[in-house]
């Protein structure tokens, strides 16, 4: 089997693996994937944007099928022009991308299909906005509606805030064209979850729940990012909860999707917050897998790419509901300094080969120069993910990892996986 997969980050690279793992005597091809993804397969020297390229690129090479990684493409259509030219893809078209590149799009969804989420209002000019936010409560969420590399979403603490936020994405593009467009919202309370589900546009079959540490400081604290950290499981997401969330948003918005002529097929990300008093709500629709959660997700799913290939073939029968994680995994995102605003790159990086068993390396913002050497190439530069029986032991191996690799300036979180370990420590106490 040859299958390309296109993007160069850490998710595309912990994709890569993966499918090694699943299929070892695949030809894996990676555009325009990385260092990482060179040492699995062949890399092309293609953007994940270049549609006509990729296209050559999948006949040329005689691909047996596409995982299309990013976002940005599959909005742009990249899914569609593939399966039109006769090949094979996992992930949506653009109708159904749309889920994730218009929160807008996302929220009136969410309001036909009776999907819990905050109450929001939409917004494309700033005067009603900023009245909107003057009689709002404190504190409210200003979020680009486009596409944003994950950084698009404000929590503001001030109504001051939100109108400078609101100002900064209508009328200064600090957002490009994806804040021409945005969403205020309710402020939600409670603890955020991840939870993904491969689907072909009418079957469900749900991946273990992962949590992401979106800020960029310890014990949450600090400026958003694309994402800091993830592990899985989380214990909060039992199966009761998990079987909650099929019947209350995923199998709502598939249904609604289709409703639309807009069947999805690939893999739905809801992000989601659970609080207190055990309500759920929708903070947002991916359309991809998540980037860091994939790389804490994959390495638990041995064989979870038969499912990708037997979807994106069109012959999907899965025989099980749901797939369990049997151990744990910390992913933590090694980033560059001045990440997220602006991130120093060219230092040369160092990755010990002698790491401890149990830890991956997936590579994201990095490069060689000519001399072979490993640089600085992006703002979240690796991530580390450590396997173990318990989310303590994976965030030790994640953690002992990241203090190893070494390039200046460097910048992780060594909390990530918090909630879980403290809640065993407290456990341990009580025993």
């Amino acid at each position: 089997m040859r299958v390309l997969v296109v993007g160069g980050g850490g998710r595309e690279h912990a994709l890569c693996w993966a499918l090694k793992r699943d299929f070892p005597d695949s030809g894996v091809f990676a555009a325009p994937g990385n260092p990482g993804t060179a040492q699995l397969g062949t890399n092309l020297a293609i953007p994940a944007d270049a549609t006509a390229d990729l296209v050559a690129a999948a006949r040329e090479h005689k691909i047996d099928f596409v995982i299309v990684g990013p976002e940005a493409p599959l909005a742009a259509g990249l899914a569609d022009t593939l399966r039109a030219s006769g090949h094979a893809v996992f992930g949506p078209g653009a109708a159904a991308a749309r889920i994730e590149s218009s929160k807008a799009f996302a929220k009136e969804l969410m309001r036909r299909a009776r999907i819990a989420t905050a109450a929001s209002q939409t917004f494309t000019t700033l005067d009603p906005a900023l009245a909107y936010i003057k009689r709002h409560a404190e504190p409210l969420v200003v979020k680009a509606s486009g596409l944003a590399a994950g950084k698009g979403a404000v929590v503001c603490a001030r109504r001051t805030e939100a109108a400078r936020t609101a100002r900064a994405m209508l009328v200064d593009a600090a957002f490009g064209d994806a804040g021409r467009e945005i969403v205020i919202e309710d402020f939600l309370k409670g603890e955020e979850l991840s939870v993904l589900a491969l689907t072909d546009g009418e079957q469900l079959l749900l991946l273990p729940a992962a949590q992401d540490h979106k800020r960029l400081g310890e014990g949450d604290t600090g400026p958003n990012t694309g994402g800091m950290g993830a592990y899985c499981p989380v214990s909060v997401a039992t199966a009761g909860m998990l079987e909650r969330v099929r019947r209350e948003v995923l199998e709502p918005a598939i249904r609604e999707l289709a409703a639309q002529g807009a069947p999805f097929q690939g893999v739905l990300y809801a992000g989601l917050m659970l609080a207190a008093d055990g309500t759920l709500a929708v903070l947002e629709f991916n359309c991809r897998f998540g980037d860091p959660e994939a790389q804490a997700l994959l390495p638990l799913l041995p064989g979870v790419s038969r499912h990708l290939a037997e979807i994106a073939g069109g012959r999907w029968r899965p025989r099980e509901t749901a797939l369990a994680a049997t151990r744990a995994a910390v992913a933590t995102v090694l980033a560059a300094p001045g990440y997220p605003d602006k991130p120093e790159l060219g230092a040369a990086i160092i990755v010990p080969r002698d790491l401890e068993p149990g830890t991956l390396v997936f590579h994201a913002g990095t490069e060689r120069d000519a001399e072979g050497g490993l640089r600085v190439h992006g703002g979240r530069v690796l991530t580390v993910t450590g396997l173990g029986d318990t989310v303590g032991e994976a965030a030790r191996r994640s953690t002992d990892a990241c203090e190893l690799i070494t390039f200046p300036g460097k910048t992780y979180r060594r909390d990530v996986g918090w909630r879980e370990t403290r809640e065993a420590r407290a456990g341990a106490a009580r025993g």
